[in-house]
């Protein structure tokens, strides 16, 4: 497999993978080296990647798993804990507030959720893989998989009703 074909096969994904990252390791750095460090990894065996029927749900399952062992290794107690990827020009200041913080909120509940949950939320509600997809990526059986992301969705929908109807918690 040459660059061009490589690059025609592994770009259409690389934001999803990003976003993975940055989900698990929250720092925008540790999400941008894991990103690399993947591609890397996924250069480097090029000649097999097209052996893979679905060298994207291949190429985000890696990065699950470089990232629990990122959050494992002793660098773990040196990421940065940061959020500041929602930006909007064009809306007024008093809604960028409200729809920053609504943001927040949001991913702070599902900051909160089980490490299975939280994986699960932002493979099917960010990333918008199909269950499919997602039982392979987390080695899962698709009942279990729809049992998981119901719990995630219920939890969030309960503490968003909650703060809105009862205010800050």
């Amino acid at each position: 497999m040459n660059q061009s074909d490589f690059l025609r096969v592994v770009l259409p994904f690389k934001d999803k993978v990003f976003r993975l990252a940055k989900r698990l390791l929250v720092s925008t750095e540790e999400a941008e080296d894991a990103t690399q460090e993947l591609f890397f990894k996924l250069w480097k065996s090029k000649d097999k990647i097209a052996d893979y029927n679905n060298v994207e749900a291949f190429a985000m399952t890696m990065t699950k798993n470089y990232c629990y062992d990122r959050l494992k290794s002793k660098q773990a107690g040196n990421l940065t804990l940061v959020h500041n990827n929602y930006k909007e020009k064009d809306t007024p200041l008093d809604k960028q507030l409200e729809y920053q913080d609504s943001v927040n909120q949001v991913h702070l509940l599902i900051e909160k959720l089980p490490e299975q949950q939280k994986i699960i939320i932002q493979l099917r509600d960010v990333e918008e893989y199909d269950f499919d997809e997602i039982c392979k990526m987390v080695d899962m059986k698709p009942t279990a998989v729809r049992v998981a992301l119901s719990r995630a969705r219920k939890t969030i929908r309960e503490e968003l009703t909650k703060k809105h109807n009862y205010g800050v918690s």
